[in-house]
């Protein structure tokens, strides 16, 4: 069965590869848009669908994997940051709070047998106060700069978080346990 991530983030790309299971990559060509007045649970559902049928319309026999993430505070959205200013904004917002990050997962075949599944997962995150010095500090490295909510808990940004509740992986960007029941149920064998 042919696989593709529609994705072209690398730290989904690594997670996927954790299933020993041969995949391509294709991006989603289009630009992502969002639903109007949407909360992050019904954003990131749309998103990550809209993704996998874009990449399944030019492969239609595959079976495609898309997923969004984004950060939610106080039920506000935080996406990826424009620019540092919007990084350090984000960040001092989350400093010292917690914040819930979700994750929409869709599997997609547009030819028989057809598929289409849509889950999310939701990790309820913990971050220590942060000093400026410190938050312009991990801005400073360029982390940020592509991650909802403006920080990577896998890289430097974990030691500012105190604890989570639910999916490690769902805040780095792929919920494992998810996606692994959802390609079983889709009649992938899993290693």
């Amino acid at each position: 069965m042919e696989l593709i991530l529609a994705s072209a983030s690398p730290r989904r790309r690594e997670l996927l590869g954790y299933f020993g299971l041969p995949f391509e990559v294709i991006p989603a060509p289009g630009p992502e848009v969002p639903p109007d007045e949407a909360d992050a649970g019904r954003t990131v559902w749309f998103l990550s669908l809209q993704k996998a049928q874009q990449v399944a319309k030019m492969r239609p026999k595959a079976l495609v994997i898309g997923a969004d993430t984004v950060v939610e505070l106080d039920g506000r959205i935080l996406g990826k940051p424009h620019d540092e200013a919007d990084a350090k904004r984000m960040l001092r917002l989350l400093s010292g709070r917690e914040h819930r990050v979700y994750t929409g997962v869709s599997l997609v075949r547009s030819s028989r047998p057809y598929v289409c599944n849509t889950r999310m997962a939701v990790t309820r995150v913990f971050f220590r106060e942060m000093t400026d010095a410190e938050i312009d500090a991990y801005v400073a490295t360029g982390e940020p700069m592509d991650k909802a909510g403006a920080y990577g808990y896998q890289g430097r940004a974990g030691i500012y978080v105190e604890r989570i509740e639910g999916d490690f992986f769902n805040v780095v960007g792929l919920p494992l346990c998810l996606l692994g029941n959802m390609l079983s149920e889709a009649g992938v064998k899993l290693h």
